[in-house]
């Protein structure tokens, strides 16, 4: 017989399902909305949270704005930060001294601190500008590149002398028309919006620009040629250049304009007239007289 031993009792089996507790948490787990808010959303919220507490203190937010402060100083006035000075390119010197004065910048300065766009803005706005452009270079150079409105004709307006473009935009007020004789002279309300067809006017009366004294805007609605001697051209409202290249070629055939001529109207084309002048009426007049002074001594000799 074998001998009686003892045995220890066997080990209960341990189930491999998992709790209920660790069931849920897992399919908890594996929700995405919930993988999100664990670990996106709470760290977020303890973020906000402790902020808000630091922040809620008067004293810590002093702090913090001081600080932001300054660090934004030390970035925006850093040496490759900083604009020394301004150079003016394309603009006369009157211009850029109107410049400077309309924009007075204390250098050094930090770019930070310059809206180069609405500086750009502001610059085209001057009279005698028509574009400008704005940019930082290296170095620390503000450059401004003009454009200036060029001067071709002078404007005798209800408002005083003026200066205008080829377009008519007004360039710059002058005291007197004196002061650009080299300039052909305009007058009239309304004539600066039609300057381009009065340097047209005057280019086609190049052969007796000597004569010219300037153009006369009449009613808002045409021109007149105005001549040394009181003479003037009076042109229509539409066609001017064509009616006006006509009157040159009658005077370059006839001589037209050296007689005693007051007014040319070619207002109609169809049928110009003249009108003489003071003198030269009074002397057909006196001719006239004679000639009927003779014609009635001769019928009473009959």
């Amino acid at each position: 017989m074998q001998p009686l031993t003892a045995t220890k009792p066997a080990a209960p089996r341990r189930d491999p399902a998992p709790s209920r507790w660790a069931y849920r948490m897992n399919r908890l787990w594996l929700t995405p909305l919930f993988r999100a808010a664990l670990r996106v959303g709470l760290p977020a919220f303890l973020v906000i949270f402790i902020a808000g507490a630091y922040f809620a203190n008067p004293e810590n937010r002093e702090k913090a704005g001081l600080m932001v402060a300054d660090l934004r100083n030390q970035i925006e006035t850093r040496p490759e930060f900083m604009v020394k000075l301004m150079a003016i390119d394309g603009a006369s010197e009157p211009l850029a001294e109107d410049i400077r004065s309309a924009f007075p910048v204390e250098f050094p300065i930090s770019s930070f601190d310059l809206d180069l766009a609405q500086m750009q803005r502001d610059i085209e706005e001057l009279a005698a500008v028509e574009d400008a452009a704005v940019r930082i270079k290296p170095g620390g150079i503000l450059e401004l590149q003009i454009t200036e409105r060029i001067p071709a004709i002078v404007w005798r307006s209800p408002e005083g002398v003026k200066l205008l473009d080829r377009e008519g935009y007004v360039v710059a007020d002058i005291p007197a028309r004196l002061s650009r004789p080299d300039l052909p002279l305009i007058s009239g309300e309304g004539a600066a919006e039609h300057a381009t067809e009065a340097l047209e006017l005057l280019a086609v009366s190049a052969p007796i620009a000597d004569r010219i004294r300037g153009l006369v805007r009449m009613g808002e609605r045409r021109w007149d040629v105005a001549l040394d001697r009181d003479q003037r051209i009076l042109l229509p409202q539409e066609g001017a250049v064509a009616a006006l290249e006509r009157v040159i070629v009658l005077d370059h055939a006839k001589d037209m304009l050296a007689r005693d001529l007051a007014v040319v109207d070619i207002r109609n084309a169809s049928r110009p007239t003249i009108r003489l002048n003071t003198t030269a009426v009074e002397e057909l007049r006196r001719i006239r007289d004679i000639q009927t002074g003779q014609n009635n001594g001769q019928n009473g000799a009959n």
